[in-house]
């Protein structure tokens, strides 16, 4: 296979419970057996800043504008100081969780409005020469002209019971995590809108079958993209 050597953008999206994680360290290594250098993240995190605004958004009681401000506000540290650097360098950035989960969890979850969270995304997504030489110069740009957007999007597609019962015997849950099942019904719903409307970006892998069977799915993905061998 020839390497391609510009930066990846993936992001992984799924309601609690999906089982994302584990299918994201994997990924990570079979890029990293491939030569590839990979930078893991998350949001809301992926930097000092963002990591306390992401303890806020998790941890403490907010209106829903204001948990959309810090989220948003912790993205732009993140796009500026970690995933458009990585993208430069030419690196494979997965990123657990991205936009798509603002639009689920806070746009459907929770019921606010769309087109203000679309509004801050044109705001903190904007390009301004974050990931290319503004005069032209080797540009190492996704397919979206306005706005940073991943390359992939991988949506693990759990129904919301099946989630409840992974997350049972999990840690302590997290505000979100402590939410009602009809809670992550809306959610589920907000990322098949989003899959509907972003077609193109989005591969749906069903996170309900075995493991060993999900990680095929996954890796097949980026075969047939011809991103891994």
């Amino acid at each position: 296979m020839t390497k391609n050597l510009s930066g990846l953008f993936i992001s992984f999206e799924g309601i609690d419970g999906a089982g994302k994680s584990t299918h994201i360290a994997a990924l990570a290594e079979a890029f990293r057996a491939e030569g590839r250098a990979v930078t893991l993240t998350r949001e809301p995190g992926g930097t000092p800043l963002a990591e306390k605004l992401r303890a806020m958004v998790l941890g403490d009681a907010m209106d829903p504008l204001t948990e959309a401000l810090l989220i948003f506000a912790a993205r732009r540290d993140h796009l500026v100081n970690v995933i458009a650097p990585a993208l430069r360098r030419g690196e494979v950035v997965l990123c657990d969780r991205f936009t798509d989960a603002t639009f689920a969890y806070q746009g459907a979850g929770r019921g606010f409005d769309l087109k203000l969270l679309a509004t801050l995304e044109q705001w903190v997504q904007a390009d301004e020469g974050l990931l290319g030489d503004p005069a032209g110069n080797q540009p190492m740009k996704p397919e979206v002209e306005t706005v940073i957007e991943p390359h992939l999007t991988v949506w693990f597609d759990l129904p919301p019971e099946e989630a409840a019962l992974r997350l049972a015997d999990a840690r302590v849950p997290d505000k979100f995590e402590a939410q009602p099942v009809e809670f992550f019904r809306r959610v589920a719903q907000g990322y098949a809108d989003r899959q509907q409307g972003h077609p193109e970006r989005f591969a749906r892998i069903d996170a309900a079958q075995e493991r060993a069977a999900v990680w095929l799915a996954v890796r097949q993905v980026f075969v047939a993209k011809g991103w891994l061998s």
